[in-house]
């Protein structure tokens, strides 16, 4: 595909978009490392909606191609999918899975991505994930993802016609202000941002997210356009 811009032959890539800090940044990467990115965003029924939105501004600022689909999760399984369950309180220690992991999503949303990726002769797919900090969802492990691209090169005609199809996780062993440093560097719009899980008009100040978000600037350096909490 050429770059609309440039007239350059560039390289295209799958980029999951939730318009989150961390798959902002991840577009970012991707475009800074010569892709033509493709952004695939996803309404799964969420609690926090308002993100689309954030998705469609960072996907028009980056002047990237956005496709959301809509899909269902009827047996919920998440705090994120049900509005009446609580979320959990910032900046505890957890020795369990959150209560905001939704039941096998990344694997879901990946394969969405892997099929989009090989119809348009995509070379990669890249998300946000990453395994520091708050997170310990087991879909954001170095682990998994060394297991999917076994998917991926066993499971797909790509894969095994030799066309191999990356999956590139950049975030993934660093802290949220490793994330913050990489995305200022990268000039990420940060003010169009969406990470709060409550959703609303904005940000609550009081989910992990918020908190974990706020944190991660704060021991950055960097002033957050958005949420500005004492962490």
């Amino acid at each position: 595909m050429r770059d609309n811009k440039s007239g350059s032959l560039k390289r295209k890539a799958v980029v999951l978009l939730s318009g989150g800090l961390d798959s902002a940044t991840t577009l970012y990467a991707a475009k800074k490392n010569g892709f033509c990115c493709f952004c695939l965003s996803f309404d799964y029924g969420q609690r926090h909606r308002r993100e689309l939105r954030a998705a469609r501004a960072v996907a028009k600022a980056a002047r990237c191609q956005q496709r959301v689909l809509k899909i269902q999760f009827p047996w919920k399984g998440s705090a994120l999918l049900d509005a009446f369950s609580s979320l959990p309180h910032p900046g505890k220690d957890k020795t369990d899975i959150p209560v905001t992991y939704v039941p096998a999503r990344n694997i879901i949303f990946l394969s969405f991505a892997l099929s989009y990726a090989e119809t348009i002769g995509a070379e990669a797919i890249f998300i946000g994930a990453h395994a520091q900090d708050y997170s310990g969802y087991p879909d954001c492990r170095p682990e998994f993802y060394a297991s999917f691209k076994n998917v991926v090169q066993t499971g797909t005609k790509a894969g095994v016609k030799g066309r191999r199809i990356l999956i590139r996780t950049p975030l993934l062993r660093k802290t949220k202000s490793e994330i913050v440093r990489l995305g200022s560097a990268l000039k990420v719009p940060f003010a169009l941002t969406w990470s709060c899980y409550r959703g609303g008009s904005k940000p609550c100040g009081n989910c992990d997210s918020c908190y974990y978000r706020a944190k991660g600037f704060k021991e950055a350096g960097i002033k957050d356009p958005l949420i500005h909490l004492h962490v």
